[in-house]
């Protein structure tokens, strides 16, 4: 090696100690960049190592893709009795049996799952979208506004959903020609128009909990507007509780409108669910000579509303630091 080459070897070496040096890092040390994490990416990190999470996912990937695709799952016609093989005990012509009209218990099994799941989700994203609306705007501006917003949800919150439903389902019954989604789109208001306060209680808490800290009060310091305190930094931060109710009471909503079903208020026939497939197979004959028509869309019901509760449960521990 040359007295040339060895010199410059020492310039570089000395010029990266110093560089070192300057930048608070010991010479010979690696520098190692460490990125920030947001609480959606710890949670998920969480969910991933959670049993129940994967359990949960599954089972409602399963009963969304049989409401949104059935063809997939039967080629049967949901709508073709046979009354020569009814109340038929399962076989392999007919896996679940037929009902005591001769349908298939099967394909109407696979078919209940549309109006079942469309109800859930529907009303879920109303109640999300009104109960969020309503609790950010009591729990930041405060005041008689606040007041008046808490009264009026109050109204709604002693009603029972059940009861509420029934009452007014009752009063403005489902017509025999009645389209399927002007039904089905009742259930969704009914159950909305009951169900919301919940939601926004508990952002209203939240809210009032954010709105002090630090960072939030540094923001208004600064000169932001309460549009960007609320979409930047009250919002990200109190939504997490609300997410985990929401998703728990999706499942509750699919079985309040089995429920309604059940009780000859909700959907009607030619409408298929799992609640009136329920209903018609609840007679006492039915029971003990036909156990069949009632165990397969009970368990259908039972798994996708299980479902939903695990799945709530999952997300709660996942955004709770307290629970890890």
């Amino acid at each position: 090696m040359t007295d040339q080459q060895s010199s410059e070897k020492d310039v570089i070496a000395r010029d990266v100690a110093e560089d070192s040096t300057t930048a608070g890092i010991e010479p010979g040390v690696e520098e190692v960049s460490i990125k920030g994490r947001s609480l959606a990416s710890d949670a998920w990190i969480e969910l991933k190592h959670n049993p129940l999470f994967w359990v949960s996912a599954v089972l409602i990937v399963f009963f969304v893709t049989m409401a949104i695709f059935p063809q997939l799952f039967t080629s049967t016609d949901p709508d073709y009795a046979d009354l020569a093989r009814a109340r038929e005990v399962p076989s392999p012509a007919a896996w679940f049996g037929m009902d005591s009209q001769g349908y298939d218990v099967y394909a109407r099994t696979i078919y209940g799952a549309r109006a079942s799941i469309m109800v859930g989700l529907g009303a879920s994203v109303f109640v999300l979208i009104i109960g969020l609306v309503m609790g950010v705007i009591s729990g930041f501006a405060a005041g008689w506004l606040d007041a008046v917003l808490s009264r009026f949800g109050e109204i709604f919150i002693a009603i029972p959903l059940l009861l509420g439903g029934i009452l007014l389902l009752t009063i403005y019954p489902n017509r025999a020609g009645d389209p399927y989604l002007l039904i089905v789109g009742k259930i969704v208001f009914v159950i909305s128009l009951l169900a919301w306060p919940r939601i926004m209680r508990i952002m209203r808490s939240s809210v009032i909990q954010v709105k002090p800290t630090e960072y939030v009060m540094a923001a208004r310091a600064l000169g932001a507007t309460p549009l960007r305190l609320i979409k930047s930094h009250i919002m990200p931060n109190s939504i997490a509780p609300v997410i985990v109710v929401a998703t728990i009471d999706l499942g509750a909503y699919i079985a309040v409108e089995a429920t309604l079903s059940f009780l000859g208020i909700g959907l009607q026939p030619p409408a298929i669910s799992w609640g009136l497939a329920i209903s018609q197979a609840s007679g006492l004959g039915s029971v003990r000579n036909a156990p069949h028509m009632l165990i397969f869309p009970s368990i259908a019901l039972s798994l996708t509303v299980l479902s939903f509760i695990l799945l709530g449960d999952a997300v709660r521990d996942a955004l709770d630091p307290k629970l890890r």
